[in-house]
């Protein structure tokens, strides 16, 4: 059979190289000049350094296939997050831990004596959290809330932590201990190589073609008995019904002679610098050694038409947008809509990987028509 695959990011490549191990010939299009999609990495020409072109994507999962999956096609190497934020003029370690919190109080507490004093310090007043803001005070209180989220939430979101859902802080934000590793999960890692040759390997198969600068036309479906597309939805259905609403980053790349702040990422979590974070390159890759840095400045804002989609809203009207775009995707046949932006939801990498693999069994297992999504929005 012969396959349409509209984007070359994680999603496409995995999806292809699975029906293409089975026997499937598979044409995988992108409209931009380079696969990858927004994992793409690059090394800077004047440091040497390995740029995430896009912003950092740090690899972490509890899916040991999945972590099986990507050691196959790429040497990882180890590496943990190691998050810091400025706020009020000094700088402390996140996830909010128990150096966090006996900095910024001035205490040296125990981590029982740590908890009772959070606990002292939220809001109980607020049985059920009905936003962001008044779950944040529950949990952590309005010292830590003002200092660590409110801020940095406000830029990033570009509104009131009051009209964000509650859902967004699903856990409590704390830590009572000095783990300062940002993710929980056991296998951590970054592609040595950065991830670019890990998604040329994927794709590197005799029934694989991949056409680059090469936009989607509504004709191309014709050729294929059937077509995978990892585009916006909405862009799909050529925004018939409106847009659905994205967060779009810019990125203020500058180079700097020597180790500018010491760690991959600082947060900036005072809502008068315009930044959200600082990310340095070079600390994504510890192994390597480089004189100069290549760091970014980012900065969040709403997605125009011609913007990268990064983070999807996802607010009352996005959803009732969406709803309806699902129905239009589940009436439409022989099209499956994966990944982040085909599903409108925020996927880490690993999640994108999960699905692809299981989007593709599920083709090579069906009887009948495929679904329009494995998953659907959620």
């Amino acid at each position: 059979m012969k396959m349409l695959l509209v984007g070359a990011g994680l999603s496409g490549a995995v999806i292809g190289r699975a029906l293409a191990e089975a026997g499937h010939h598979c044409r995988i299009i992108d409209s931009r000049d380079h696969i990858g999609g927004n994992c793409y990495t690059r090394r800077d020409d004047e440091t040497g350094v390995m740029m995430h072109v896009y912003g950092p994507h740090i690899f972490h999962t509890d899916d040991a296939e999945v972590w099986d999956y990507v050691n196959r096609f790429a040497a990882f190497m180890p590496f943990q997050n190691r998050v810091k934020t400025t706020s009020q003029g000094a700088v402390y370690s996140l996830p909010v831990n128990l150096l966090t919190i006996n900095q910024f109080f001035g205490q040296t507490l125990r981590p029982d004596e740590a908890r009772e004093f959070i606990n002292q310090k939220a809001d109980t007043s607020i049985e059920e959290p009905q936003n962001f803001e008044e779950q944040a005070l529950r949990f952590v209180g309005r010292d830590l809330y003002e200092a660590f989220f409110k801020g940095y939430t406000e830029k990033q979101w570009g509104c009131s932590p009051t009209e964000l859902p509650a859902s967004i802080l699903k856990r409590l934000p704390v830590r009572f201990n000095y783990d300062d590793n940002y993710f929980f999960h056991r296998f951590q890692g970054m592609p040595r190589d950065g991830y670019t040759p890990m998604i040329e390997a994927i794709l590197d198969h005799p029934r694989i073609t991949v056409e680059l600068s090469t936009p989607y036309d509504p004709a191309m479906a014709a050729d294929a008995d059937h077509v995978f597309w990892s585009g916006p939805l909405d862009g799909y259905f050529d925004y018939r019904l409106g847009r659905l609403g994205y967060r779009t980053l810019d990125f203020e790349q500058f180079t700097y002679d020597g180790d500018y702040q010491g760690c991959a990422v600082m947060n900036y979590g005072d809502r008068e610098v315009p930044w959200t974070r600082i990310t340095e390159h070079k600390h994504f890759s510890p192994w390597e050694n480089h004189e100069g840095s290549v760091c970014y400045r980012e900065y969040s804002r709403e997605a125009g038409p011609d913007d990268i989609p990064y983070y999807p809203v996802r607010l009352v009207e996005e959803k009732t947008l969406l709803a309806q775009y699902v129905d239009l995707a589940q009436a439409t046949p022989g099209v499956t809509f994966v990944g982040r932006l085909g599903t409108y939801r925020y996927l880490d990498m690993d999640v994108t990987i999960r699905e692809a693999l299981d989007t593709a069994g599920a083709f090579l297992d069906r009887t009948g028509e495929m679904p329009a999504f494995v998953k659907l929005p959620v």
